[in-house]
């Protein structure tokens, strides 16, 4: 164990230590200006996927609003409550506005990676589609390059099915405990058995259960935080400039100055977004969609909402109240909870233990599809897939009653390092093809055509499953 430790402890040390989250900000950087800056001209057209004017008309398709909503799910999660704070006490308030660029870079990068899943997406037999990084890799790069894929499904369901879920019960069971007092055993039997009712229904139960958690949970936690914006308006322009000023080193807040804030601020947004790191393209493919560009706007979206308004609901609430102390050692969840009692009351432990509890479970079911997604990659066995299904039912309960036991996935930020940097290879060796199907996107509406369509005759020379581009669907 000892030595496997120090090999997987060696490859986090090359990929997050030093060298992913550089490539991940240069990346995103020419990915934006390769596409014209695609995040800000499609902006506004990111809000429609929101109206039901633009819904599906086959009901037994997943939406790119369902599609969306699982996504947001997945990104949204501890980051939001305890990494924004852990960025904010080690960086100082300036990591919040390096928070906000590395999620506006993001936004492409996600554009980029969601559309090219779109491209490359296959129909099953039950009419669902899959796609994602290692279909792109599989029929956009060649099956020379199968190998390739197979090693990022393996990181894949190593990082976000197995150890992400272990760490999500135990975050949820933590919380149930400390803040009500709840038996890790309770609510990890609990946990178990309505992750696994979700699971075994596949992404369609998954997408409707999204549906319904998601709204309720990012609606009530941005509610909370507006309420404290509005009885702190008047300290609001202060913190402006406190954020500002730490970002450029006018102001110190912490040792480390202006390197601390950008380095903490461009960490904790990119593992809270996941923009160029492989995972919400799964998602983002199994949406019935006219045109890819459509959903990778949508998916872009998704960062804007997990980044610029959830995380940015956290920080205003640390940094309008006066818990928070420059440099001070606490933990991130604490401090989150500190800061919001400190505004509304005693009360709000119990609320943003519930808001933790959803953030938490619609990670779990965003984190087993990521791996049953990988996992069909490798084997079509649908006993593999059940097999997978109880597996991760398992490591969530063992997660939740054993605290300890999360120490036994010391694999997972490794595994989502090297997956990370498989995803970025294959993004830069299938730019060009996602920039020719940009500028058809492009082409449409400048033609006055309202919702683009991708017609797969215009590329003759893709391998894309002409089934999937058929039937009546949303923009």
């Amino acid at each position: 164990m000892g030595f496997l430790e120090t090999i997987f402890g060696a490859i986090g040390d090359l990929t997050w230590g030093w060298s992913l989250i550089p490539i991940l900000v240069v990346f995103g950087v020419f990915i934006t200006l390769m596409t014209g800056f695609v995040q800000f001209q499609f902006f506004k057209r990111m809000f429609r996927v929101l109206s039901s004017k633009n819904q599906s008309g086959d009901p037994t398709s997943i939406s790119a609003r369902e599609a969306l909503l699982v996504s947001v799910g997945g990104r949204v999660g501890g980051g939001n409550i305890a990494g924004v704070a852990v960025a904010i006490t080690l960086g100082g308030p300036g990591a919040v506005f390096w928070m906000w660029v590395i999620a506006l870079v993001g936004m492409a990068t996600s554009l980029v990676e969601c559309s090219l899943a779109q491209l490359y997406k296959r129909r099953q037999e039950n009419g669902d589609f899959r796609g994602g990084p290692a279909r792109a890799i599989i029929h956009g790069l060649g099956q020379q390059y199968k190998w390739l894929a197979i090693v990022y499904a393996v990181c894949l369901i190593a990082s976000f099915a197995i150890g992400f879920n272990a760490f999500q019960g135990n975050t949820v069971a933590g919380a149930a405990e400390e803040s009500l007092g709840v038996s890790r055993y309770i609510t990890g039997a609990l946990l178990t058995v309505i992750s696994g009712f979700v699971v075994f229904g596949g992404i369609r139960r998954i997408a409707k259960v999204a549906d319904v958690v998601i709204p309720v949970m990012a609606l009530g936690y941005i509610l909370m935080a507006l309420v404290v914006i509005v009885m702190n308006a008047g300290d609001l322009p202060a913190v402006f400039v406190s954020i500002i000023q730490n970002a450029f080193g006018l102001e110190e807040a912490v040792g480390g100055g202006m390197g601390a804030a950008i380095a903490q601020g461009l960490r904790r947004g990119l593992f809270s977004n996941e923009a160029g790191l492989g995972s919400a393209p799964n998602v983002a493919a199994t949406a019935h969609v006219r045109h890819p560009i459509s959903q990778g706007i949508t998916q872009s979206f998704s960062v804007f909402i997990d980044t610029i308004v959830i995380c940015s609901c956290t920080a205003f609430v640390i940094l309008l109240g006066d818990v928070y102390v420059p440099g001070a050692e606490i933990d991130g969840v604490v401090l989150t909870q500190q800061s919001l009692a400190s505004h509304l009351g005693d009360w709000t432990r119990y609320f943003l233990t519930f808001i933790i509890l959803l953030f938490a479970f619609s990670s779990i079911i965003y984190n087993y599809y990521l791996g049953e997604n990988a996992l069909s990659v490798i084997t079509k066995s649908k006993l593999a897939i059940n097999g997978l299904r109880v597996a991760i039912m398992g490591i969530i309960f063992l997660g939740a009653v054993a605290p300890g036991a999360t120490a036994v996935f010391f694999f997972s930020d490794p595994a989502m390092g090297l997956l990370a940097l498989v995803n970025l290879v294959v993004i830069m060796m299938l730019l060009p093809t996602c920039l020719r199907v940009l500028a058809d996107f492009r082409k449409q509406l400048k033609a006055g055509v309202d919702r683009p369509v991708l017609n797969p005759d215009d590329f003759p020379d893709l391998d894309l499953d002409r089934t999937a581009w058929t039937g009546k669907v949303e923009n």
